[in-house]
């Protein structure tokens, strides 16, 4: 065979295993397994040219060294530790207001690291987000926390660019959600007594309040599942929500009808995908052994398949931030996947928006994003008074990695505005 011909062999047979996963998995899910193979292959394609001209010992050599050599989520502040409902243990970090702001970790000149005239224009932005934020909280009054609920299948370390931009200029903190990144696996998952419920992670998201910023104002900040979170945040504790929340980030994320989303699959397997879908990742999950070791044995497909529905436009993503998203998807067990996808389909907030309706909002997406559709922040936008709505293009899912200087522009712009009303509304109680 020729080496072209072998590539395609290869990425062929490499969707067909994934598809064969799913559809033996499940006595049904031969659709749904025919749908993910469809997506399988496309994203095997999207290997093969690499394949072609890059040797399988290099492109392991090239994940290592990305993997030593990255900043990307480097960045430490103070542990801490939330209790939560169910006595899971939840980690959170705090950069606190005035800390001199770490510098990530990097090898000289590595490949994957901000260098050159990439790494001055890098500082220098965030030299200007940082006098921006000086500015508006240098007046009288507390600044407010900035707290960032991660998505699914992700950890605190997500928001690496957003946490590097506001260290030190305004107290911040990131938490793992139950079963991801420094957090325990849910004790009521665990022992069988209650399923993961989006609304189970709301309170997840009180008990870290409580826990990391007893008092003062706040500004919450919410990535897919995470924007999810600060939505039943809302829906259980208006009152709380009301009394200390003086702005929201929701970052490519959905109030509901996430049953209808495409995923980008033919229209034959949609239907198919969302009804069989959590029973064969249930049946995968009781398998978690075989099934990593196969993710592990197929890792070109795997980085394609997160490409394709991380980022709007892939080809021009630094390969080491490619990497770095690979690190925080294949960090997550299939069990934990299996464990949360139930809740998504179930979840609808809409109502519960209102709670933030009296708040400078900022909705954020990307307009190529696959997993939650622009249009779901359009509507999200249209019930916030107070929103503004920025739809970004050519970006993806993980648009605070692939577009992080717009998303950081966009935050600082929510923390002036949510520092001046919060001002304002101390001053007319006075």
């Amino acid at each position: 065979m020729t080496d072209g011909t072998e590539v395609a062999v290869h990425a062929v047979e490499a969707a067909g295993e994934v598809a064969g996963n799913w559809a033996r998995a499940g006595r049904h899910a031969g659709i749904a397994g025919a749908a993910i193979g469809v997506v399988a292959a496309g994203a095997a394609a999207g290997v093969a040219i690499e394949r072609m001209t890059v040797g399988r010992g290099m492109r392991r050599k090239a994940r290592l060294a990305l993997d030593a050599a990255g900043p990307y989520g480097t960045l430490r502040g103070t542990p801490g530790a939330a209790i939560a409902e169910d006595g899971t243990e939840l980690y959170y970090e705090v950069d606190e207001q005035g800390e001199a702001p770490e510098k990530p970790k990097a090898a000289k000149g590595a490949k994957g690291a901000p260098r050159g005239k990439e790494a001055r224009a890098a500082q220098e932005a965030q030299g200007g987000f940082r006098k921006r934020l000086q500015a508006a909280l240098g007046r009288r009054g507390p600044a407010p926390t900035v707290v960032f609920s991660h998505g699914y299948c992700l950890s605190q370390d997500s928001w690496h660019f957003q946490r590097a931009t506001l260290r030190g200029t305004v107290r911040s903190v990131h938490w793992d959600q139950r079963a991801h990144g420094r957090s325990e696996r849910g004790h009521s998952q665990l022992d069988g007594t209650e399923p993961v419920t989006i609304d189970l992670l709301g309170r997840d998201l009180k008990a870290v309040l409580d826990a990391a910023v007893p008092e003062g104002p706040i500004v919450l900040v919410g990535h897919s599942m995470g924007g999810m979170t600060v939505m039943a945040l809302a829906d259980q504790f208006p009152e709380y929500v009301a009394e200390r929340v003086v702005g929201v980030a929701l970052i490519g994320t959905s109030a509901g009808r996430l049953s209808e989303v495409a995923f980008g699959l033919p229209s034959l397997g949609v239907k198919a995908f969302h009804r069989f879908a959590p029973g064969v990742l249930k049946a995968l999950g009781s398998q978690s052994e075989i099934v990593e070791r196969g993710r592990r044995a197929t890792a070109d497909l795997f980085a394609g398949l997160i490409k394709r529905y991380s980022f709007g436009t892939p080809a021009d993503v630094d390969p080491g931030i490619a990497r770095f998203a690979e690190r925080l998807i294949e960090a997550t067990p299939i069990d934990v996947v299996a464990e949360f996808f139930p809740a998504f389909a179930v979840h609808d907030k809409t109502e519960a928006l209102v709670a933030y309706d009296t708040v400078p909002a900022l909705v954020l997406a990307g307009e190529q994003d696959l997993i939650t559709p622009a249009d779901h922040s359009q509507a999200i936008a249209e019930l916030l008074p107070n929103a503004e709505l920025v739809c970004v293009p050519d970006a993806g899912h993980l648009v605070m990695l692939e577009r992080p200087e717009l998303v950081n522009d966009q935050l600082v712009s929510l923390v002036e505005r949510a520092s001046a009303a919060a001002r304002s509304s101390r001053s007319a109680r006075a």
